[in-house]
């Protein structure tokens, strides 16, 4: 049986960071360079709080997306010019159930976590559909194509759902796409969604500018 990673309850309000194309998907970590004096505020008082949660949230339109991560503040260290440099691990996706303005020069969230109960696991079932030679091929020709690179033999290593994750986190999709990769309810489902993104791309689907993936 697989087991809980912080078998505790979780709150039911939490600080809120909203940022577009920034994802934190199941057992991940999230590196966050903060300089925002809001953010910095944010960070300082999630360090005094018992459960140091921070809500990812992506804006959509005028509001922000239905389901974001919390991930639990496990690295921090500050700049010589009072900027922070923190890391994020991945505890729960949650469900917004409304923003709270005002108390803080930050939004906070009232959350939802009912949906997530497997995020919490320290291992989920295996993929047993997902041929892997194939996908690593296709993902080799769309990283060739934009002139990405990343580190294959980490890609290599790296198992079934830190693999899927990991690029669903890290390739330029749109807002949209990471959104629903993030609400994908299981790792089947999130690579059966990212190999079609992939082969959509390879298609002329996507005409993403040229970067470097690290």
């Amino acid at each position: 049986m697989s087991a809980v990673l912080g078998a505790g309850p979780l709150p039911d309000t939490i600080p809120l960071f909203p940022l577009p194309g920034a994802v934190l998907l199941p057992r991940t970590r999230l590196p966050l360079h903060i300089f925002e004096p809001r953010y910095l505020q944010l960070v300082e008082d999630v360090l005094k709080s018992g459960h140091r949660l921070i809500g990812m949230i992506q804006p959509v339109g005028d509001g922000l997306a239905a389901v974001g991560t919390a991930g639990r503040l496990t690295m921090f260290s500050e700049t010589d010019d009072g900027r922070f440099m923190v890391s994020l691990r991945a505890v729960s996706r949650f469900r917004l159930v409304e923003p709270i303005e005002g108390f803080t020069p930050y939004l906070r969230g009232q959350v939802d976590w009912t949906d997530w109960r497997g995020d919490r696991l320290s291992s989920v079932p295996a993929d047993p559909g997902f041929d892997r030679p194939a996908f690593i091929a296709r993902l080799g020709r769309y990283m060739e194509e934009r002139g990405l690179s990343t580190d294959w033999n980490a890609a290599e290593e790296a198992d079934d759902e830190l693999l899927v994750n990991s690029l669903s986190m890290l390739l330029p999709l749109g807002v949209e796409e990471k959104q629903a990769l993030l609400e994908a309810p299981d790792l089947a489902a999130r690579r059966a969604m990212l190999d079609g993104l992939l082969e959509y791309a390879l298609h002329g689907g996507d005409d993403e500018d040229e970067e470097t993936l690290h």
